[in-house]
């Protein structure tokens, strides 16, 4: 009888994203199920796709007493129920509740991925009420994972946890990237496949496309995007693409912004896709002027993509981007910076061609999900050891 391993998101929508095909490769060593928020469409999608058992507890993002108890209750009587060796929690409500919910329930193997930190913007309040909240559940962890080594700095820096207990799994990330599907040559035949995608969008030959992918909110740096983007736009010829959804919880656009993205006829606003790849492929440079970030996926997934990648020097973007090698970093908050970084690209092809000939393998070589995969089996293996729990390797 295989042991029995419980991951946690707080949406359908990040599981079904950060954990794609990991989830069905740990069903091969467990009895993996999967507990998120309910989503017709992506709660679907990952039971099929992953071969997993998926159960939807009502979980959100915000703050509400009234709910969030009932979904720790919900919890609780889903760990009574399926007596999970090893709990495994991802963003930061699923992981305050289901780390309090397993600790209630002594829960053999309780671990947590960090994939960014909110508190890391926040101010007054609202930062002190999030130090505690992660320290609550940092505290019901027996190991916490941090998904690049800046976050794991933050969060010695922040007091939030023992040094004993983090530890980044592999060269950090929570799924890596995969190598053939993130590829130009997933494509038949790319030159032509990228000549129809821009004739499509109106984007001309001589133009130079950015690409943005990501929840489109303040923290994403989106306002200086915008601002040096429009100035950029009256001298050079240019457009900029977003692929992702305003974001409507946390660091929402005011509507001037949102008026600015919609109306531009050189800003195209496409929204959400399953399947990025095209969007890459059509692209010239990638840029996300992010003010916080774990370990950005889309970077990962344009650098595979072999884009040149402009980002900001923060934890994880920088981890990723070596400046002037694959990329180029800019000061957070700064749109000099930015101009800087976006003209030097548009009048510099040599340096473009230079930057996207480093980007696939400056991300493969480190980040390749099947280095992930197995750094993080490996991990399981050792806490069922020092639990002294028997198990059958495969």
């Amino acid at each position: 009888m295989k042991i029995k391993l419980i991951r946690i998101t707080t949406r359908a929508v990040s599981m079904n994203i950060i954990l794609r095909g990991q989830l069905k490769f740990m069903n091969n060593f467990f009895e993996v199920i999967g507990i998120t928020s309910y989503d017709e469409k992506h709660f679907a999608e990952i039971s099929l796709r992953e071969g997993i058992k998926t159960l939807a507890v009502d979980l959100s993002r915000d703050i509400n007493i009234f709910k969030d108890f009932a979904a720790l209750i919900n919890l609780v009587s889903i760990f009574r129920r399926e007596k999970p060796t090893i709990v495994h929690t991802h963003t930061p409500k699923a992981g305050l509740l289901g780390m309090l919910a397993a600790r209630l329930l002594d829960v053999p193997i309780r671990l947590h991925t960090v994939g960014g930190m909110p508190l890391v913007e926040a101010k007054g309040m609202k930062r002190t009420l999030l130090n505690f909240t992660e320290k609550i559940t940092y505290k019901c962890s027996h190991s916490v994972y941090p998904n690049s080594f800046g976050l794991r700095n933050i969060i010695l820096q922040n007091k939030l946890c023992p040094a004993s207990k983090l530890k980044v799994i592999a060269n950090g990330g929570t799924n890596g990237i995969d190598a053939d599907y993130f590829s130009v040559k997933s494509f038949s035949d790319p030159e032509v496949e990228r000549k129809k995608l821009r004739e499509s969008l109106s984007i001309k030959e001589d133009e130079i496309a950015f690409l943005f992918v990501g929840r489109i909110a303040v923290e994403k740096g989106v306002y200086e995007l915008v601002d040096v983007f429009e100035d950029l736009s009256n001298k050079y010829k240019i457009k900029l693409i977003f692929i992702g959804t305003f974001e409507k919880e946390y660091g929402s656009l005011n509507e001037e912004y949102i008026e600015k993205i919609l109306k531009n006829d050189r800003i195209l606003f496409l929204g959400r896709f399953d399947d990025v790849r095209p969007y890459y492929l059509l692209s010239d440079i990638f840029v996300l002027p992010s003010y916080r970030e774990g370990l950005p996926g889309a970077v990962l997934e344009a650098g595979a993509m072999e884009l040149p990648c402009i980002v900001t020097d923060i934890n994880g973007c920088n981890e990723i981007v070596q400046d002037g090698f694959n990329g180029l970093l800019i000061k957070p908050k700064d749109r000099e910076s930015l101009k800087q970084a976006m003209q030097k690209l548009i009048v510099d092809q040599s340096l473009r061609n230079k930057l996207a000939d480093n980007a696939r393998n400056a991300v493969i070589s480190k980040y390749d999900r099947n280095i992930i995969w197995q750094a993080l089996l490996e991990e399981y293996h050792s806490h069922l050891k020092r639990a002294n729990i028997k198990y059958e390797i495969k």
